[in-house]
């Protein structure tokens, strides 16, 4: 393992933000979910129905992310 630098803090270096979140973000646009258990079970069906893949991927872009973040001095990335 090569440890990075990077800034003491900077909200851009969250694994969350990354792939799961964006993942969820995405299953979420453009629905109305109508009550706190339909909300519920949207989340319970997005994290079951994920392949074990889907997380190990993520986990293991995230190197590839933080350096792209460090690269940027810390400013935010879209991609």
């Amino acid at each position: 393992w090569e440890v990075l630098m990077h800034p003491s803090y900077s909200p851009d270096l969250a694994p969350s933000d990354y792939h799961l979140f964006r993942s969820l973000q995405n299953s979420l646009d453009g629905k109305t979910l109508a009550d706190k258990r339909a909300a519920e079970n949207h989340l319970k069906k997005f994290f079951v129905d994920k392949p074990q893949k889907f997380y190990t991927d993520g986990i293991m872009k995230l190197p590839e992310k933080w350096q792209k973040v460090i690269d940027n001095n810390g400013q935010y990335i879209l991609d």
